[in-house]
């Protein structure tokens, strides 16, 4: 390897700093730095004067002091009538500290309006919409102190101006002060508090209103009217949000099955005060309803699909009757996902409208079904039901259930044959069989029936203002009055014939919890019996009202009656589980099941020919849990007669308190009621627990 010197140092570089200053510098430095500066020259001039001492004659000021100035009288000038002084109207807002109203929220904050012209038109909203979002509120006094309320102050501020541009005013200022609610306020030493001073300024109004391709629908005039914004319009964006979803609303249920909005989109204009509003719209075409398209078609046909749907093909497409069919679909209890999608089948013409086939797309839900309970309760025992169901077996929607109960007072086996949407929407074919015993306080029936029904029903998913029922049930039953103290009874066999029909009329708002509205029910059933040899008619009928109204934002008063008889045969004729019985958690709470009424000579109720019932509640709201738990007192009575028409002989009276708890599928029940007029054999008190509510 071949190496080279390494100059160590330039020649040519400049001398080093420390050469340069010589010894003499560092010994005597004041002396080295007045070498070669010239002495300062002798001050040759005269002594300067004292400030103080005052000049006698001024050099060069020939003008003379105002004091020895002598001024000639003038004459003052006339106002001149013609002139007018100019009413300056500059468009600002008339802002008066001193006289702001002021609205005091809470111990540590307050809002002032100090604006009175022009008024704050949307100011009751305003400070309601702030109450409910502002952070200082849900400060607590005892951790509110200073820094706490400057940082929320510094948010509620920001909320405010957002609050203000909400309701259109893009100019408006926010004056915010902490410490004090007013000046001079020695309260707020003790107590730090928060005022803001709320100066909305003007309010801006709508510019130009641009709604895209809007104006290419057929239905324009229909649909612009839905949009209700129109330039000069106060500038609200709550109200531009509102209006697209009424538009989109309107395209959906007038044809449009494809439209499209984008976002809208606001440009302020400070200079104008104004707001120019864009809406793209595209309407897309008008269309009708064409065919219901299954695919699964073995599964639930589109033919069946189209049976339940609320349109006909032709008809104006309505995206709410498209929703509906998922709904109904998804009530048939046999899916686990379903959709519904329109697909465009004949694109429109001129003023023809175009075509869409409903695609239902729909996933397979299990079908079958092993249920069971177990459970005890005082008045019935020991209870064991099962069953078995398989919801699909005769496509499309039959059904068949095998059920089983094996308890203290009741056994039965049964077959349920039950056909959804039979012959239209919501209608429904059952054919019940079964074969039972039940030994309770009031009967022992050994039972074989079979019955069927044809029903319009109202359901969670579809609760309907009208609902009814016709059916028709043959049945044989062998029954005598319960065994007690080993006294036999005699048996009784009845072979029973009926028909019988239902309707109910409801306008409340739900069917497990109503707060409004009242419902309405009858029940006919024409029904003969031959019974020892002798061949009976007779009418069983009932009635029941009920009614609900909402008192304040908690409380729901609700009250009950039902009227029920059995004229055309006298009471042996009627077998005993068809008579008419009263008392238990549903009908006279405090009593025990089927124990209002007559009774033989060993306490035993026999049941009767007419019943009266009415009962009265009050269902309070405690707002504990999040306001699911309510408190409920009430009062009932019922009598039981063995006369077709009610004397009330038997009348009883029960009252008490219970609670309710709003579940996610019904509220649960728990009564404690209490005999007010009891018989020797009644218990002091009677719990009752169930799912819903009494009535």
């Amino acid at each position: 390897m071949i190496s080279y010197p390494v100059l160590a140092q330039d020649p040519q570089a400049p001398e080093r700093l420390e050469d340069l200053i010589p010894d003499s510098a560092l010994e005597d430095p004041e002396a080295w730095a007045q070498q070669g500066v010239d002495a300062p020259a002798e001050d040759t001039s005269e002594d300067i004067p004292d400030p103080s001492t005052p000049i006698a004659d001024p050099i060069g000021i020939e003008i003379a002091w105002p004091d020895e100035l002598e001024i000639d009288g003038f004459e003052a000038l006339e106002p001149e009538e013609e002139i007018e002084f100019a009413d300056l109207d500059t468009g600002a807002p008339v802002i008066a500290f001193e006289d702001a109203e002021v609205e005091k929220l809470a111990d540590n904050l307050v809002l002032g309006f100090p604006q009175a012209e022009p008024p704050f038109s949307e100011r009751g909203d305003f400070v309601a919409r702030y109450e409910a979002l502002s952070t200082i509120e849900e400060l607590d006094d005892s951790d509110a102190n200073v820094a706490q309320l400057a940082a929320r102050a510094r948010e509620d501020e920001e909320l405010l101006g957002n609050l203000l541009r909400v309701y259109g005013y893009y100019d408006g200022e926010i004056i915010r002060s902490i410490g004090t609610v007013a000046p001079g306020d020695e309260v707020a030493l003790e107590r730090p508090s928060v005022r803001f001073d709320i100066i909305p300024g003007a309010r801006f109004r709508y510019g130009t209103i641009n709604l895209g391709n809007l104006d290419a629908a057929p239905d324009y005039a229909l649909l612009r009217d839905t949009f209700d914004i129109q330039p000069g319009d106060f500038l609200q964006s709550d109200k531009i949000l509102q209006e697209q979803f009424n538009l989109d609303r309107a395209l959906g249920e007038n044809g449009y099955a494809f439209a499209e909005i984008d976002e809208p989109e606001l440009l302020i204009d400070h200079d104008r005060n104004e707001g120019d509003l864009t809406l793209a719209v595209e309407p897309g075409g008008k269309y009708v309803f064409g065919e219901v398209v299954s695919s699964d078609p073995d599964f639930l046909s589109g033919r069946h699909i189209a049976s339940i749907a609320r349109f006909e093909p032709g008809e104006t497409y309505q995206r709410s009757l498209s929703l509906d069919l998922r709904r109904a679909v998804t009530a048939t209890g046999l899916v686990s996902a379903v959709s519904v999608t329109p697909r465009e089948v004949q694109a429109p013409v001129g003023d023809e409208p175009g075509v869409v086939a409903m695609d239902v797309e729909m996933t397979r839900a299990k079908l079958r079904t092993i249920a069971g309970a177990i459970g005890y309760g005082s008045e019935e025992g020991f209870r064991v039901q099962a069953s078995w169901e398989h919801r699909n077996i005769f496509p499309p929607e039959g059904s068949l259930r095998v059920r089983g109960i094996a308890g203290t007072q009741e056994q039965l086996a049964g077959i349920t044959f039950r056909k959804n949407n039979f012959g239209g929407r919501d209608k429904v074919l059952t054919l019940d069989a079964y074969a039972s015993n039940v030994d309770n306080v009031a009967y022992e029936a050994r039972t074989v029936a079979i019955t069927g029904t044809y029903e319009r029903s109202s359901t969670l998913l579809f609760q309907k203002p009208l609902a009814w029922a016709l059916g028709a049930e043959i049945l044989a039953t062998d029954e005598r009055n319960r065994v007690i103290s080993g006294i036999p009874r005699p048996r009784q066999t009845y072979l029973i014939a009926a028909v019988f029909g239902r309707a109910t009329i409801d306008t409340t708002d739900s069917l497990l919890n109503p707060t409004e509205g009242f419902r309405l029910t009858g029940y006919l059933a024409p029904e003969t019996s031959r019974t020892a040899g002798q061949q009976y008619y007779y009418l069983r009928n009932q009635a029941d009202a009920s009614y609900y109204q909402s008192v304040g934002s908690d409380t729901v008063l609700a009250g009950r009656v039902r009227f029920a008889s059995i004229p055309g045969a006298p009471l042996f004729a009627i077998a005993p589980s068809r008579r008419l019985y009263a008392g238990g958690g549903a009908s006279v709470r405090g009593y025990g099941y089927q124990a209002v009424g007559p009774r033989n000579d060993l306490g035993e109720p026999v049941g009767g020919r007419s019943l009266v019932e009415a009962s009265v509640e009050a269902r309070v709201g405690t707002g504990f849990f999040d306001g699911a738990l309510s408190v409920v007192p009430f009062f009932d009575v019922g009598s039981v007669s063995i006369e077709s028409t009610p004397n009330f002989r038997y009348i009883k009276y029960g009252a008490g308190v219970g609670v309710r708890y709003e579940s996610g599928f019904g509220p649960l029940r728990l009564d404690v009621g209490v005999p007010l007029n009891p018989e020797p054999d009644d218990a002091p008190v009677a719990v009752y627990v169930s799912l819903g509510q009494a009535f």
